[in-house]
Parts: C-alpha cells; structure tokens; sequence
C-alpha cells in the first residue's frame, strides 16, 4: 500500500493542475463577464479555449515523452504553464485573457497526459486501476477545496489573484519533476520523434474499436461534465441566487460523489470485471441524467432536485473513467504515452465542443445544461453496450 501512496503523492499534484486551473477559476466567470463587458459566452470561451489547448497538445506531449522520456516535457509545459498564468493575472481585455487561457491549457497539458502514461509504464490491469484511483483521490482535493480557495480569494483580492495562486500549484509541480520524480521511460525503450511514426501509430489507435469506444465513452463523461462546467456557475449564482462560496460548497457535493466512488473502482473492478464495471456504471449514470432531463423537461426547477441528481450520477461516472482509462490503455503498453495522449485529446476536445455547444444554447435557465448533459450521458450508454464486451483478457487474468 504504501508504493501505491507514495505514487499517488506524486503523480496527483501533476494531474491536479487540470482541475485547479478550471475549479479555483469558475465562482469568478460572472464577475470576469460583468468587468470586462461581456456577455456569459464570452466569459464561457476562456474555458473553452483552455480545453481546446488542452485537447490539441496532448497529441504532441504523448510522442514526446515515448521519444525523450516523462521528464523533461512535462518540465517545458509546466514553465509555460507559469510564464502564461502570470499573462492571464494581467490580462487587459477579454481576448487577452482567452489568449493567454489557451497557452495556459498547452502548458497544463503535459503533466495531465504524461502522469498517465506514468502509470501505465509502472502497472498494469487492477493494480493499475488502484493506483489511478488513489491519484484520483488525491486530485478530488481540486473540485472539493480549488472553488472555495478561488471564492475567498475573489472577494477581498479579486478574480486575478486566482491566477497567483493557481503558479504557487505549477511551482509545487515543478520542485515535483526536478527532485522528486524518477525517469520511468529508461532510454532502451525510447524510440525516436518521427513524424511518420506518429503518423503511424495515431492511425492505428483510432482505427481499434476498442480503443475508440472505451476512450469516447470517457469522452462523452468529461463531455456532459464540461458542459455542467460552463454554466454551474452562472445556474447557481445568478439563477438560484447562491453567493460564490455557497456555489463553491456546492460545486465540491458533486465532487464528493465522484471521487468517493472513483475509489470503489479497484475493488468492483476484481469482483464483476472491469469491462461489466464500465457498463453497469454507464447504465446508472445515464439513467440518473435522462430522469434529471425528463423532469426539467416537465418544469421542475429546484436547487436540491439537480444538485442530488447530479451527485448521483456523476458519482456512478467515478467508476466509468477511472476503468474504462485502463483498459483503453491495457493493450497498448509500447506506445502508452500516446495511447494516453490521443485518449486525453479525443476526451477533452468532446468536452470543449459540448463546451461550446452549451454555452450558444444557454439562456440562463436550466433546460439547455441539462439537454447537453442528457444527450452526452445516452450517447456513453449506447457506446458501451456496441463497443464494451461483457468479458475481457483483463478479467481472465482475474
């Protein structure tokens, strides 16, 4: 238990600069849009341009690090992380800021998709469920403290201190890479940056049925909690009328749900197998949102009717990513950091374009959030009884 610990102390920082960068930042999107002018979209795209950057870079820190080793990419984004924090802490204008949001995302991307890969190339099948469920846990800190931490900051300092603080993270990070981590790509099984190869090894990936159906039903996951992501904010404080840090409380319920059962993935993985733990967890997960769905569609408005649905379900989609990101990356090990990084790219651009999609649609009521949240959870359900099988090579071993 305590290598699994000690892996989870260092690989979560690494992937908690995802998180931080989105939950710190969102009680502060209604008073971004009031200061700067705008209209919610607009504050909405400095979401979607981080995802977006986050998505596209993954494809180019996965051959890195399988080319040169886990470290020194993951060291390049975590400076540039910094260098583009400092711009969005100063940023003029709205545009500005949405620029520098983007180059933030290429930053925070290398540790997100390289800490994954880190995984896979230390463990494998229900071990390495464990492992990413221990980091999970140890990343629940995020959602649960960041949107708190970014309230009592916004108040008294503003919403530019979030920035500040959010580098003290990306320092954290980088003291982690320089004296903490160990290289665990060893140059024997480096191959070199080849374009063709890339090329090669892109094109296979998205032609395993596998491979694409356990990614996107994660996908189509992050896809309905992104677009939860762009409007929470605005539905609870502005709709419902919560104050930034009621909102921050809130927000933190669901992630408690989330990450509680993203623990139980390990233990549900060995006893049904991994591949009937992803399709029953789909089953419940959707189910919960096309109830959420039907009775918005029927009027229902009520705080504590979405917040104790969403906790519901959201908390069954704590089982589904964890094991369906292993097994995805199961039968890939030689080219695990790719694997990682085409995985993280197809999840998170579905969510950035669920993203965008939410925030032209959003008026301020609940309806257009929780369409796009039904119609990503039903989606994940289909794909998981066409692509998942019932049975697998990771539960023969079992």
């Amino acid at each position: 238990m305590a290598s699994y610990s000690k892996y989870a102390l260092i690989l979560g920082p690494l992937v908690m600069i995802g998180p931080v960068s989105i939950d710190m930042y969102l009680p502060a999107l209604p008073t971004i849009a009031s200061e700067f002018r705008v209209d919610q979209g607009a504050a909405q795209m400095t979401l979607t341009a981080y995802f977006i950057a986050v998505g596209l870079s993954q494809i180019i820190y996965g051959p890195l690090s399988d080319a040169f080793g886990r470290r020194p990419p993951m060291l390049g984004g975590l400076v540039l992380y910094v260098l583009a924090s400092l711009g969005c802490a100063f940023a003029p204008s709205i545009e500005w800021l949405i620029a520098f949001r983007f180059m933030q995302g290429v930053g925070a991307a290398s540790s997100m998709v390289i800490a994954r890969a880190i995984v896979r190339d230390l463990l494998r099948g229900h071990e390495a469920t464990r492992l990413m469920a221990l980091m999970m846990l140890v990343i629940s800190l995020a959602p649960m403290l960041a949107p708190l931490i970014g309230s009592f900051l916004i108040e008294p300092f503003g919403w530019r201190s979030v920035f500040f603080a959010v580098m003290t993270v990306a320092a954290l990070d980088i003291f982690i890479v320089l004296f903490v981590l160990k290289e665990t790509r060893p140059p024997e099984l480096r191959e070199p940056l080849s374009f063709k190869r890339m090329r090669t090894t892109y094109g296979r990936l998205l032609q395993d049925p596998g491979f694409m159906g356990l990614t996107m039903i994660g996908g189509f996951g992050m896809a309905s909690f992104f677009s939860f992501l762009a409007s929470a904010s605005f539905i609870y404080i502005d709709h419902f009328g919560l104050t930034p840090t009621q909102f921050a409380l809130g927000f933190a319920f669901n992630a408690v749900g989330f990450f509680g059962m993203s623990q139980m993935a390990s233990n549900f993985g060995k006893r049904f197998g991994m591949h009937r733990v992803v399709r029953g967890a789909t089953l419940a997960y959707a189910s919960g949102m096309t109830l959420l769905f039907v009775l918005t569609l029927a009027g229902a408005d009520n705080f504590y009717l979405l917040a104790g649905l969403l906790f519901v379900s959201y908390a069954f989609l704590g089982l589904v990513i964890p094991t369906a990101t292993v097994l995805s990356l199961e039968e890939n090990g030689a080219v695990a950091g790719s694997a990682s990084a085409l995985s993280g790219t197809l999840q998170t651009v579905s969510g950035a374009i669920a993203m965008t999609v939410g925030a032209t649609i959003f008026d301020g009521t609940l309806l257009p959030m929780v369409l796009m949240i039904f119609i990503c959870a039903f989606s994940a359900f289909v794909l998981s009884l066409v692509t998942v099988k019932p049975l697998g090579p990771t539960e023969a071993m079992a």
